[in-house]
C-alpha cells in the first residue's frame, strides 16, 4: 500500500483530493477538452459527481493506489494518480489538468514527480497510455521521460463512439529518464506562410481532399503505396500529430493563403536524426498546378527545417520521368547525387529509376 504522502515539486504540491477542491473538480470536469478523452465522465459534470470522484479517490488509496490534487498556490491546477501495482509491481498513471492550468508543463512535471515517488516505494515500473490524437497527454509523456513502447490499435472507445488507437509508454525504476526534447517542434505560430501560400498541419478535416488528391491520375502514376479508401486516408491524418510530436515526420497541408483552399500535400519523413537527415516528398491538385506553389511550398519547409531543427542534409527521390518534381527541386537548390536504378515499381509490374536529389544546410541560401 502506498503511504498518504504529500509531494512537493517546484511550485506544485501534490496532496489528496479533499473537500475544499469540489467546485474546482466540476469546473475542470465539465471542459469539453477533458470529457473528449475521459467518455466514462458525466455530462454535465456536476458536484454530486465530484463528491463521488472523492469517495473513488479514497478508494483507490484503500487499494494500494494512489490519487492526488495537483495544487499551485493552494488552488486545484489538476489531477493525477496510479493505480495499484500488481504482483510484478508494474502500475499505471494517469492526470487531468484544468483548463486555468494548461501549457505550463503541470502535468509533466507532475507525472515525473508522482513516477519518481512510486519508484521510491516499490513499485518497479510505471506505464502510461495516451491517445493517438491526444498531442498534449503525448507530449507529457516524453517531457516526463517515459520511452514509447508500441501502439494498441481501436483500445478505446470514445463519447462520439469512435473507436481510437492507444500509444503506451513506460518507465523504469532505476533507468536514465531525461525528458525528450522534440526533434521536430511545432511551427510557431501553427504555420508557415510567404503570403501566397500556407503551410499547416494535415488533419483529419483534410481527408477528402487529401484523398481526391492522391487519387489523380498525375499523382498515382509515381506514386508507390497501393491506392487506398477515404476512410483509409481518414486514418492517416488523424496519426499526423503524433507523427510529429514523436519526431517520426511532418505532414502539411499545402493552402492557397488568400482562399484558404486545399491545393496539396508537402512531407518530411524518413526522418533519420543519427545522419541529420531527412526526405521531403510532395503532390499538389490539378486545379493548384503552374502557379509555382510547390517550389514555394518546398522552401519554406527546407527554410524552417535548418533553421529550427538539427537536420543537416535534406533528401529527395523521384521517378526519371516526373519533369515537373525536377523543376521544383532544382528552382529550390537541390542536386542530382546518383540513380538507383529500377527501384520504384510500375503498375504494369515494370520498375522505373530513381533520381536522387539532395540539398545540403551548408549550401542552403535563404
Amino acid at each position: 500500500m502506498l503511504p498518504r504522502d504529500v509531494i512537493s515539486t517546484g511550485s506544485l504540491i501534490l496532496r489528496p483530493p479533499a473537500g475544499s477542491d469540489l467546485e474546482d473538480i466540476v469546473k475542470m470536469s465539465d471542459d469539453p477538452v477533458t470529457a473528449r478523452y475521459l467518455p466514462l465522465l458525466a455530462r454535465p459534470y456536476r458536484i454530486e459527481h465530484a463528491r463521488e470522484y472523492l469517495g473513488m479517490a479514497a478508494a483507490r488509496w484503500e487499494d494500494g493506489g494512489a490519487e492526488y490534487a495537483i495544487t499551485e498556490g493552494g488552488r486545484l491546477v489538476g489531477s493525477i494518480g496510479v493505480r495499484p501495482p500488481d504482483h510484478w509491481g508494474v502500475s499505471e498513471i494517469g492526470y487531468v489538468v484544468a483548463p486555468w492550468a494548461r501549457n505550463r508543463n503541470v502535468a509533466a512535471t507532475a507525472a515525473r514527480a508522482l513516477t519518481d515517488w512510486a519508484f521510491d516505494h516499490g513499485v518497479r515500473r510505471v506505464e502510461l497510455q495516451a491517445e493517438v490524437e491526444n498531442l498534449a497527454s503525448l507530449r507529457v509523456a516524453y517531457k516526463a521521460g517515459f520511452r514509447e513502447e508500441g501502439r494498441r490499435r481501436e483500445a478505446k472507445r470514445l463519447r462520439d463512439g469512435r473507436y481510437m488507437d492507444l500509444v503506451t509508454f513506460a518507465r523504469l525504476k532505476g533507468e536514465a529518464a531525461p525528458p525528450a526534447e522534440p526533434y521536430l517542434p511545432f511551427f510557431a505560430g501553427g504555420e508557415l506562410s510567404d503570403g501566397v501560400v500556407r503551410l499547416v498541419p494535415l488533419t483529419v478535416e483534410d481527408a477528402p481532399d487529401y484523398h481526391r488528391m492522391m487519387a489523380d491520375p498525375d499523382v498515382a502514376a509515381y506514386a508507390v503505396s497501393p491506392p487506398s479508401t477515404l476512410e483509409d486516408d481518414e486514418r492517416r491524418c488523424r496519426y499526423t500529430g503524433y507523427w510529429w510530436v514523436s519526431g517520426q515526420r511532418v505532414e502539411l497541408a499545402i493552402r492557397d493563403a488568400a482562399s484558404g483552399e486545399f491545393a496539396g500535400h508537402l512531407q518530411l519523413t524518413q526522418v533519420l536524426p543519427p545522419l541529420a537527415q531527412a526526405m521531403v516528398g510532395y503532390s499538389l491538385l490539378p486545379s493548384h498546378r503552374g502557379k509555382g506553389y510547390m517550389t514555394r511550398a518546398v522552401r519554406l519547409l527546407v527554410d524552417w527545417a535548418f533553421a529550427n531543427t538539427p537536420l543537416h542534409r535534406l533528401v529527395a527521390g523521384t521517378d526519371v520521368g516526373n519533369a515537373a518534381s525536377h523543376a521544383v527541386l532544382e528552382r529550390v537548390g537541390f542536386r542530382v547525387e546518383g540513380v538507383h536504378r529500377e527501384l520504384f515499381p510500375k503498375p504494369d509490374g515494370t520498375r522505373a529509376d530513381d533520381m536522387e536529389w539532395a540539398l545540403l544546410r551548408s549550401s542552403w541560401q535563404r
